[in-house]
């Protein structure tokens, strides 16, 4: 099992580079590449989403992102340190600390940001709790899928 640890400060413009780093390590661990697109694009949201509830809350430490090749799967997990996230119902979005307006507004981004992830990204897990929140995307490998071959 090879990981790939990325933190970042929650800047918008390094985004792109965690997207970028996603795509080739699922490269090299040999997520089909007709499925990268979808990659970068589930790991931008996730990270968008985590620099926006760090900059909203005030919480300056680094976006992490773990990418973790398996032998069948390849997965990815961002990961925000927003605190409070168990009085949001247990859903990662806006938390304790914000206004009320913002904290509606902050919601519906959430839950848009989620919905595109999870069209994405067959095999999705979301977690929260007080010391903040993680999204857990996985992807097959061309392992898993020759193995898949194997036994139809």
């Amino acid at each position: 099992m090879a990981t790939v640890e990325l933190r970042f400060s929650a800047q918008p413009e390094h985004v792109r580079t965690a997207r970028l780093v996603a795509a080739a390590v699922a490269r090299r661990a040999g997520v089909d590449e007709a499925v990268l697109d979808e990659v970068r694009l589930a790991v931008g949201e996730a990270c968008s989403r985590a620099v926006g509830l760090h900059r909203g809350n005030g919480v300056a430490t680094p976006i992490r992102v773990v990418l973790t090749d398996e032998e069948k799967t390849f997965s990815i997990e961002v990961g925000d340190e927003v605190p409070g996230a168990g009085a949001a119902g247990g859903v990662p979005g806006a938390r304790a600390g914000a206004p009320a307006e913002a904290a509606d507004e902050a919601d519906g981004e959430d839950e848009m940001g989620l919905a595109v992830i999870r069209g994405l990204v067959d095999d999705v897990e979301v977690t929260a709790g007080d010391d903040g929140g993680t999204i857990r995307m996985t992807w097959p490998t061309a392992l898993a899928e020759t193995d898949a071959d194997v036994l139809s």
